[in-house]
């Protein structure tokens, strides 16, 4: 008799920082407590599990009843609980403290909670580096999960994959479990039947092992998995199937750390940067992101799981969404720059370092088939976490400034602070502000996001389209047909605060709502020489522009704003408009000279973007074009948040 294929089955269920208490409850009625238990009256044990500390700490405020049972398992060795991140980072993106700290402290909450010594790692959304496995090993974990394509790009054969592996980095050694892709697009979106179709094929040659650790969202919680999973019966028949399977010798159930242990080893396995395949096609530009899709349809017939070759053709990695979306690489920065700042200070608070550690959360710093980055109550959310933190490290400090790369672009920006607020000039792109946040509000007025042209904008929807008459379709195989009557607008340049800019007379409202005009001028994106200073109690910065534009921005020690402006007119352009855009997210006060020729366009900043449930406008922020008589020479104008 042929052994039994090991089946290490994982669920991992999360929700992001910010998120709306109403999400959290629904997906506690219609996921985590169905599925719960579903899987204990089937007794579908071992199994192993990973809440992610934002859920986890919601939990322990509204739900404590389902931990008490999760404890249960756990105690009855029936659950292995998974460590992680706390905040659900993407550790590679973090500095060697910061994974240190984070798998630490959940580390820590699980010792405290339940009991145990979690040895397994969630690495979340499965973002690989290199130089990871040291860390992690430093941080007392044994082993983690990968899916299998991280394998696969490396050259591995798929049929070497159902066994652990080792990696190390600098002497420090790792174990690595290899996620079957085929199951996670089998469970739960085909019938079961499917499912043991596959394992006994697995059975039948011999694989010691196969694993499947993906979302648990998906069992209720992704669009028609609530009605498929449980109205239709899927997953009472998906776990009598299971139980089949065991009754037959065919399959057993174990722990992730019991897989970690099987023997023969698959060997030693060193694994470049990477991710599952939907996040590197994500994290391409549009037009790349293009290329890939038409690329994967003429190689594969649509189908990138096919073919042996499948796999080496891949997108990029998450990293690169600090490149695409300008507003991720701020919250990034600004991020790793507070964490440095609390740890050089031997009297940092507690509660600083879990704001900023919260402020960590990846879901606001990405955007793929959910909205991510997309959802300002998410980046809101990381703003207010970073306000937080920001505003208790400088209590009592006199109102400063610093020069730096504050995004490591290459270009310095200003960084003024005080005890009151935070806020980034950058010269070389325009003088623009890009972050003015008020420590007592906890806004950044500047948590806006540009107007972009996004890949799925440009698919062909009816090519992209997946017809499932087996199962139900992923959200992942699906692309919602996009039936806007035209594309939406695309911004000339990222949005700021004071993006400045000559107008020509006929340059209409509706022109320029829509992006659809030319500039006589542009300082929007050009860089311009500058200098910074004290100057009675104020932060004043003096910035130098093409054309003879000078620009004067003063930060007063509440936060408040002052902007002057000198330009020389310029002949035959006696009817241009000098005008100077800014977007908030907060509400406003504007003060313009008494007098002056000036007056005002306003509209709402809305994006479409894709998520798991279609398309969707979001109202990012309010934009007010301020024009004044390009023949005056000389333009002011002060803000302040309400």
């Amino acid at each position: 008799m042929k052994p039994p294929v090991g089946f290490a089955f994982g669920l991992h269920i999360h929700q992001p920082v910010g998120n709306f208490d109403s999400v959290f409850e629904q997906h506690l009625a219609d996921v985590y407590r169905p599925l719960l238990a579903h899987l204990e009256s089937a007794e579908c044990f071992p199994l192993t599990l990973h809440l992610s500390g934002p859920l986890l700490s919601w939990l322990e405020d509204h739900a404590a009843d389902l931990l008490d049972i999760v404890g249960t398992l756990v105690a009855d060795a029936r659950l292995e609980l998974l460590a992680s991140g706390y905040d659900e980072p993407i550790l590679a993106a973090l500095s060697r403290e910061d994974r240190a700290d984070q798998i630490g402290r959940m580390r820590e909450k699980l010792r405290r909670r339940f009991g145990i010594e979690a040895r397994g790692l969630w690495l979340t959304e499965r973002v690989w580096e290199p130089d990871l496995a040291g860390d992690l090993a430093d941080a007392g974990i044994e082993y983690v999960l990968l899916d299998d394509r991280h394998f696969l790009v490396s050259g591995f054969e798929r049929g070497r994959l159902h066994a652990p592996f080792r990696t190390e980095f600098a002497g420090r050694s790792l174990g690595v479990l290899p996620i079957d892709e085929h199951l996670r697009y089998l469970v739960p979106f085909k019938p079961p039947a499917t499912f043991a179709q596959y394992i006994e094929t697995l059975w039948e040659e011999g694989c010691p092992l196969a694993v499947l650790a993906d979302d648990g969202e998906k069992f209720g919680g992704w669009p028609g998995t609530k009605e498929w999973v449980y109205g239709k019966g899927w997953l009472r028949e998906f776990l009598d199937t299971l139980g089949r399977l065991r009754e037959h010798g065919k399959i057993q159930l174990v722990t992730c750390a019991q897989a970690n242990r099987v023997e023969p080893c698959g060997g030693l396995a060193y694994l470049p940067s990477a991710s599952y395949r939907e996040m590197e096609e994500w994290s391409l530009p549009a037009t790349a992101s293009t290329g890939l899709k038409k690329l994967e349809r003429e190689l594969g017939g649509g189908d990138p799981l096919s073919g042996p070759n499948a796999a080496l053709v891949r997108g990029s990695h998450w990293r690169h969404f600090l490149v695409k979306y300008q507003e991720s690489n701020r919250m990034h920065k600004k991020t790793a720059l507070l964490s440095r700042l609390a740890r050089e200070r031997s009297d940092t608070p507690t509660s600083v370092h879990e704001a900023i550690g919260r402020a960590h959360c990846n879901d606001a710093y990405w955007h793929g088939i959910f909205g991510g980055l997309y959802l300002p109550h998410l980046r809101g959310a990381i703003w207010q976490n970073l306000a937080e933190a920001e505003g208790r490290l400088r209590i009592g400090e006199p109102l400063g400034f610093e020069v730096l790369d504050f995004d490591c672009d290459g270009n310095d920006e200003v960084w003024i602070h005080g005890e009151n607020f935070s806020a980034i000039v950058a010269p070389a792109r325009g003088g623009g502000i890009e972050e003015w946040t008020i420590f007592k509000t906890g806004k950044n007025a500047l948590d806006i996001l540009t107007r972009r042209r996004e890949a799925y904008q440009f698919f062909d929807s009816e090519a992209d389209q997946v017809t499932s008459t087996d199962g139900l379709a992923s959200i992942h195989e699906v692309s919602p047909a996009f039936t806007q009557d035209a594309l939406p607008p695309v911004d000339h340049e990222p949005r700021a605060f004071l993006l400045d800019r000559l107008l020509g007379a006929q340059t209409t409202r509706g022109e320029f709502i829509s992006a659809e005009y030319l500039p006589i001028a542009t300082w929007a994106r050009s860089p311009m020489s500058y200098s910074a200073r004290m100057e009675d109690g104020q932060v004043v910065v003096d910035l130098q522009g093409e054309g003879n534009l000078t620009k004067r921005l003063r930060f007063s020690p509440e936060g408040h704003i002052a902007v002057e402006y000198e330009w020389i007119p310029q002949p035959g352009a006696d009817e241009a408009r000098f005008s100077t855009e800014i977007t908030s997210s907060v509400p406003l006060t504007i003060i313009t000279e008494a007098g002056a020729d000036e007056d005002r366009w306003e509209y709402p900043v809305k994006t479409l973007a894709r998520s798991e449930q279609g398309f969707e406008r979001t109202v990012q922020g309010q934009a007010t074009l301020l024009r004044w008589p390009a023949f005056l020479g000389r333009a002011a104008v002060r803000f302040r948040q309400q």
